[in-house]
């Protein structure tokens, strides 16, 4: 809990975000001995999802965490192609249903009746108990973990906004509960659109090819301006306000490098095929308004290798912006996205949208959104009977920059292995509207902790 990373005011305890030698020896028999991520050797490519999903038996969606990602994740499922149905709401609060609701009549004509829609902290459990084939997890991200494991429990298929996770508790349970779901030959997909986006499939592919050679160095980063923040209204009690406010509180979101920059890391993973070792970094706050979450963050991320990724994300207005990511080889560079460098910096390739399109791809319209497409190959996995299970990946992406706020927020070096094995556990015991000692959190303070 947050209280509990207090110690003499706004000093941090290392060791409360450590754990002991006992927790991390649980941790490696749970999590198959710690592995890494599973390597993807070079040569092996990824596959471009179709245009649109298969037609097939209708699949019911339920939504739960109606606010604007939620909302706009329904929308995408249901652009995903034919016999597609949101059938099912539920959010904490009633009003987040009303919009939700409202905005897919308006834009979609969807129905959905009043008895299909669950309010308060529970009222996922209602909905899972409804006739769903399809769950959209899109709550704060601190709900996630116990929602997921109960929707994998009721044997659904899921799309999973990230992070994943908060902390590293949070991030053991949905290990264990995506080892269920593979059991249970159950398809999830987890928000990283990337993935699915055409131009990165392509870039990653010639990266597998050998394009740049052997990766040397690493950068990425999310720099933009303040992001939205709601103050406090009469009638809210401190947990309401909170909750409503969630982007902005570090029990609620993980802070914004794992709540945001989480896709940026996770493009430096995914194309290494590989995680961090280690992190150091630094960060502050200067001009956030609510909640009790840093502006800024810069890490240095070393993996196993010996190879450096530079990770900086910042929120606030009047800043030079960024949102890229950055490979070095031995034999060229990319930016992940669209482009691949010579070894003298010139272009010698860049992203065509007919380049390894799939039939029906390359039209006037170009390449799918990649929130679509996400949908797109979830539901094709589904009618397909195909496995996809994205968690892993996600996790240890989430943990990466789990990794990289600890070691901001405290000044010290964070081990992978450290952070994995950590009992830290953010947010409330339990779960009502009411007064909450949350609020009062201290501000972390780099170079207080002990050691």
């Amino acid at each position: 809990m947050i209280d509990e990373e207090k110690e003499q005011g706004s000093s941090l305890n290392r060791r409360a975000f450590i754990g002991t030698a006992a927790v991390a020896g649980a941790v490696l028999v749970a999590c198959g001995g710690a592995e890494q991520k599973k390597a993807i050797k070079l040569g092996e490519q990824q596959v471009r999802g179709p245009k649109t999903a298969p037609d097939g038996p209708v699949i019911r969606a339920g939504v739960i965490g109606c606010g604007g990602r939620g909302t706009g994740a329904a929308g995408n499922f249901l652009d995903a192609g034919p016999s597609l149905e949101i059938v099912a709401l539920s959010d904490v609060f009633q009003d987040r249903i009303d919009a939700c609701r409202a905005k897919l009549k308006e834009q979609y004509g969807a129905e959905i009746p009043d008895d299909r829609c669950y309010s308060g902290f529970d009222g996922y459990k209602q909905l899972l108990e409804s006739e769903v084939d399809y769950i959209i997890i899109a709550t704060p991200p601190f709900f996630r973990p116990a929602i997921f494991e109960a929707a994998v429990g009721a044997r659904k298929n899921i799309f999973m906004e990230k992070p994943v996770a908060v902390d590293p508790v949070g991030i053991r349970s949905i290990l264990a509960t995506a080892e269920k779901a593979d059991a249970f030959g159950l398809k999830i997909v987890t928000g990283t659109q990337r993935h699915h986006e055409a131009s990165y499939i392509e870039t990653y592919n010639r990266v597998m090819d050998g394009a740049i050679g052997q990766i040397v160095a690493a950068r990425c980063y999310w720099n933009q301006g303040q992001l939205w923040f709601r103050e406090h209204q009469d009638g809210w009690s401190d947990m309401e306000w909170m909750i409503r406010d969630w982007v902005n509180w570090c029990w609620a979101s993980g802070d914004h490098i794992v709540e945001q920059h989480i896709h940026n890391i996770d493009v430096i993973n995914w194309f290494t095929h590989s995680h961090p070792t280690s992190a150091v970094g630094m960060g502050g706050r200067q001009r956030r308004v609510t909640g009790d979450q840093y502006d800024f963050f810069s890490v240095d991320y070393e993996f196993e290798n010996g190879v450096h990724s530079m990770s900086m994300c910042r929120q606030v207005d009047g800043c030079e912006n960024n949102v890229s990511e950055f490979l070095v080889g031995s034999d060229g560079s990319t930016n992940c996205k669209d482009t691949i460098f010579g070894p003298d910096g010139g272009v010698v390739w860049t992203f065509d949208p007919a380049e390894g399109a799939g039939e029906g791809e390359a039209d006037e319209a170009g390449p799918t959104s990649p929130y679509i497409q996400e949908h797109i190959d979830l539901v094709t996995a589904i009618r397909n009977d195909q496995p996809i299970n994205e968690v892993e990946a996600t996790a240890f992406s989430n943990l990466t920059a789990i990794m990289g706020r600890v070691s901001a927020y405290t000044g010290q070096e964070i081990k992978w292995d450290e952070i994995m094995a950590s009992d830290l556990q953010l947010g409330p015991e339990t779960l009502e509207l009411g007064p909450s000692e949350l609020i009062n959190a201290v501000i972390p303070v780099p170079g207080t902790s002990k050691v």
